[in-house]
């Protein structure tokens, strides 16, 4: 499969759908600095043909999608509704909890993630008395790599211990430099033959919320997906046989169009479309 051809700007091929599936990270902001061009085209769109949902692998909530749009100068009228693998994987404990009076895991990742937690009967405990893993992130993304976790990761499957990924992405821009996600540790385990359950793009279950929100607003009859992942967002797309239009900055700023059409091919997705920088 090739490259998608570039175009100018979304509204070259908007006229084509009636609902979006827009990524956040990569796409709306950087973790850094807002990306207003893209958050205009999403308006835009918005306004002109139909509903607009965000889909993010955040592993946490929407409204800590939203309080990170608020700390980065990001309006909350440009969008229909927010979809999160923090939110899908939250429904999975609770699936979990239903009819035990709490669920003892491991839990791995940092502590801005654990709202995703909150009302639940959690008991976090060590490895030697967790029934699973549930993996948000690395605890120190500036300054950690998978392979410190090797250690770990080796006793989690000692004990054959599900583990539970909220965030399917390896590596998210942030500012000017990549980072690692819970997506990255998910790999690893699984090369160590470790069980991994994913919540987030590119698995059906987020995009079919995302569609499902959308239709409660209109009927979303031919839905376009945005992102800037080959793997997460074009992949997703492709699984629900959605349309896509390709972010090639974020992750891929470094690919030429030589490099993209390689991975394009390996993963085998393609996309009607790419842009640099989502505009309009």
């Amino acid at each position: 499969m090739n490259a998608p051809v570039f175009i100018r700007g979304f509204s070259k091929i908007a006229s084509q759908y009636d609902a979006t599936i827009c990524d956040v990270w990569g796409v709306v902001h950087n973790g850094v600095d807002a990306f207003q061009p893209a958050i205009d085209a999403i308006r835009r769109f918005r306004m002109e043909r139909g509903p607009a949902i965000l889909l993010s692998n955040a592993p946490r909530l929407a409204d800590g999608v939203e309080a990170q749009f608020v700390r980065l100068g990001i309006p909350l009228d440009f969008y229909d509704g927010i979809v999160t693998s923090g939110s899908v994987a939250r429904e999975d404990l609770i699936r979990r909890l239903d009819g035990r009076g709490e669920l003892p895991l491991f839990y791995l990742g940092p502590a801005r993630d654990n709202p995703v937690f909150h009302g639940l009967n959690i008991r976090f405990v060590d490895v030697d008395a967790a029934e699973l893993v549930f993996c948000t992130g690395l605890l120190d993304d500036d300054s950690e790599v998978p392979a410190d976790y090797l250690k770990t990761l080796e006793t989690f499957h000692a004990r054959r211990l599900p583990f539970l990924c909220a965030n399917p992405d390896v590596v998210v821009q942030r500012g000017d430099r990549l980072v690692y996600c819970a997506g990255a540790l998910a790999r690893l385990y699984e090369s160590l033959g470790g069980r991994v359950i994913y919540f987030g793009k590119p698995h059906r279950a987020v995009f079919e919320r995302a569609l499902e929100m959308a239709r409660r607003i209109s009927p979303a009859d031919k839905a376009i997906v945005i992102g800037d992942g080959i793997e997460t967002d074009i992949g997703g797309a492709r699984n629900l046989n959605l349309d896509a239009l390709f972010i090639a900055g974020g992750i891929h700023a470094g690919d030429d169009e030589a490099a993209l059409a390689k991975l394009f091919q390996e993963n085998r997705v393609q996309a009607v479309a790419a842009m640099r920088a989502l505009c309009w």
